[in-house]
């Protein structure tokens, strides 16, 4: 048989395009902000992680453009050989002093985190346990690694529970959970997470991917936000989000950042992050320490737009973050739903089957520190709007 027979059948997104409502690789003619050009015409950006605002920030460009001038565009080799630089090494250490761990390793990107993280940490004979809505980096993660991997039920800590209790004694055990579900905008119950990972003898992992920059005292994640920062033993994150560059990270205890270093193939065999993202993201994390109101204004501007929509009956999953995701149910009405609000000015993102459970799709919006009361008032207007005419379908 042809390996290619796959491919050339008709698949879902063949039968979006056909009927026009294809909703991926939208064309944007300026940078990430509350508005954008996309499509060549004005657009509010309700679809980017951009949680602090920053990516067009002036301080972050400018350390970029320095960045290129004084190293060039990329360092030629991993981390592991030539590609160190003395920015890497400050880009650490700052994170690691503002995360209040012991030591940081960044990766060239967030998913490399997760599977350099899981791969190496989890090997023969050990067990990685993760929530079933966990990001598709941290499954792959733990398909690259030689453990066996359980999932228990989202945020249900009786099923957590009970596969822990199936793991052999002898075992090693890692729990993985996102912070901030990227999906839903809901939070890990990690204290009854820390609480089950001591009665089994487990380690925890989070990946803080949406949680860094939103949640926590200053913006530093979801263990701070349970003050439970001692208590997780590694942290993942990313530099594409509130952050504003590219890349990712491990924040733990020295003994293990260089256990990682030494052993995980995804850092040691990938160049390293390039001057200009690392210094971005070194500027990006000075604004955030220096301007801790941004952290609030994400949560104010996130909790207007959450009022905004409630009063108009719009049926949405509640959460304390600036992912606000909107009920539309049916895959060809979240399609439409898209389109009929690009029409209007308005970009969110589709969420649907597998990646969410058949006849729960959803419209993903996320907001940011720079969005307006007055920009919402816009986009929630016409949100109401097109879901009433799907009412009508």
């Amino acid at each position: 048989m042809d390996i290619f027979n796959k491919i050339t059948k008709k698949h879902n997104y063949d039968i979006a395009k056909e009927k026009g409502v294809y909703p991926y690789f939208h064309k944007l003619y300026s940078g990430q902000d509350t508005v954008v050009n996309m499509e060549g015409k004005r657009t509010i950006m309700l679809g980017s992680n951009n949680y602090l605002g920053l990516t067009n920030h002036p301080k972050i460009k400018e350390a970029g453009i320095k960045a290129i001038e004084k190293y060039g565009s990329g360092c030629s080799g991993s981390r592991f050989l030539n590609g160190t630089l003395d920015i890497h090494l400050k880009l650490e250490n700052d994170l690691a002093q503002f995360l209040n761990k012991e030591s940081v390793m960044t990766f060239s990107t967030g998913f490399q985190s997760n599977l350099g993280i899981i791969s190496a940490i989890v090997g023969h004979g050990d067990y990685v346990i993760c929530d079933k809505e966990n990001h598709a980096s941290i499954y792959d993660g733990c398909k690259l690694s030689y453990g066996k991997m359980l999932r228990y039920n989202h945020n249900d800590m009786e099923d957590l529970e009970r596969k822990l209790k199936s793991v052999p004694q002898e075992a090693g055990i890692l729990i993985v959970t996102d912070g901030v579900f990227s999906m839903s905008g809901d939070i890990c119950k990690l204290p009854e997470i820390v609480d089950l990972a001591k009665k089994y003898q487990a380690r925890v992992m989070i990946d803080d991917a949406h949680g860094l920059g939103v949640l926590g005292e200053g913006g530093r994640g979801t263990a701070s936000y349970f003050n439970l920062e001692n208590e997780v033993d590694i942290y993942m994150g990313t530099f594409s989000k509130s952050l504003a560059s590219l890349g990712g990270y491990m924040a733990s205890s020295s003994d293990v950042v260089e256990y990682v270093k030494h052993t995980s193939r995804p850092y040691i065999f990938s160049a390293s992050m390039t001057p200009a993202n690392v210094c971005c993201a070194t500027a990006a994390l000075e604004i955030l320490k220096n301007e801790p109101e941004r952290v609030e204004n994400l949560k104010n501007i996130s909790s207007y737009m959450r009022k905004k929509l409630k009063e108009n009956n719009v049926d949405i999953i509640e959460s304390k973050t600036p992912i606000i995701p909107i009920y539309t149910y049916q895959d060809d009405k979240t399609f439409i739903a898209c389109k009929l609000l690009l029409e209007r000015g308005v970009y969110v993102n589709p969420v649907v089957s597998p990646a969410t459970p058949v006849g729960q799709s959803l419209l993903r919006t996320s907001y940011t520190a720079n969005h307006t009361k007055e920009l919402i008032d816009e986009a929630s207007e016409k949100i109401v709007e097109v879901l009433n005419i799907l009412k009508e379908m």
